[in-house]
């Protein structure tokens, strides 16, 4: 388990992600939204300008860039202190997030879509997240099949980490995100979960990002995402025991509470 912990707050500026597609329509809603999750504990804001979703389209570089890159300098310029995300697989719209204030690239595909991406955060010396999803936006739920998910995951998220060393991204810099919820079935996702200790024993800390998604809706009967918020902190806590240390969440106020009772209750026998 690891002994601290960060959570990063969602700002979605898409018109079609699956839990809040469409509520901030504006750059200026945007970074309030943003600064709200900040004030509630966020110590990273994950910006992203193109929905992954199951089924989602793709989006063109411009139109994304057009999303998100005063966004991004609206929340350095009030919030310096804080760490910001840019959440994409596009390598244009990273170089132009990295100059307008930020400074980690979370990119679902691992440096799969565009593999001079690599290439990039090396030279910016910044953060990154690997993810692990079968297939794409446009595929991943059609038919997910794995022999040993954990197993297979593990093995990708190594390879694709040890591609990232290759490229001259420090270790300190690498962070992995198993993927729940991309390309995984119920079943996935809790085997995931529970075996999230065998991510960790890859030796770089484990990104989690669980929030209101459906599986939880599936376990719970809750149907609306917004309605998965206890789920959510409970799955995240779970996480935290086995190893995550950073957890993207919509619901951050809520998130850092139930962290920090899992916190402070885990170090009382000594973890």
């Amino acid at each position: 388990m690891s002994a601290t912990w960060k959570v990063m707050g969602v700002c979605n500026v898409t018109p079609d992600s699956f839990s809040d597609g469409g509520t901030l329509p504006t750059a200026e809603a945007a970074v309030a939204h943003s600064l709200e999750l900040i004030e509630q504990g966020a110590a990273i804001i994950d910006v992203g300008g193109e929905s992954t979703r199951p089924g989602a389209q793709p989006v063109a570089g411009q139109e994304e860039l057009g999303r998100v890159l005063s966004v991004i300098e609206g929340i350095a310029a009030a919030a310096p202190q804080v760490q910001i995300s840019i959440d994409t697989m596009k390598v244009a719209v990273a170089r132009a997030a990295l100059e307008a204030g930020a400074s980690y690239v979370n990119d679902v595909s691992a440096f799969t879509a565009e593999p001079q991406m690599a290439q990039l955060v090396a030279e910016a010396g910044c953060d990154c997240c690997l993810m692990h999803m079968l297939g794409s936006p446009q595929t991943m739920q059609d038919d997910p099949h794995y022999d040993d998910v954990v197993g297979e995951v593990c093995a990708f998220l190594s390879e694709r980490a040890s591609l990232a060393e290759a490229a001259g991204i420090k270790r300190e810099r690498i962070f992995l995100d198993p993927g729940i919820g991309f390309g995984k079935r119920l079943e996935h996702n809790l085997d995931l979960l529970a075996n999230l200790g065998a991510v960790a024993a890859l030796g770089f800390p484990v990104v989690i990002g669980l929030s209101r998604k459906r599986f939880l809706g599936e376990l719970t009967g809750a149907e609306r995402p917004d309605q998965r918020v206890a789920a959510t902190v409970a799955a995240n806590v779970m996480a935290f025991e086995r190893g995550a240390s950073v957890f993207r969440v919509h619901d951050v106020r809520a998130t850092v509470d139930g962290l920090k009772l899992a916190s402070a209750t885990l170090a009382r026998d000594g973890r």
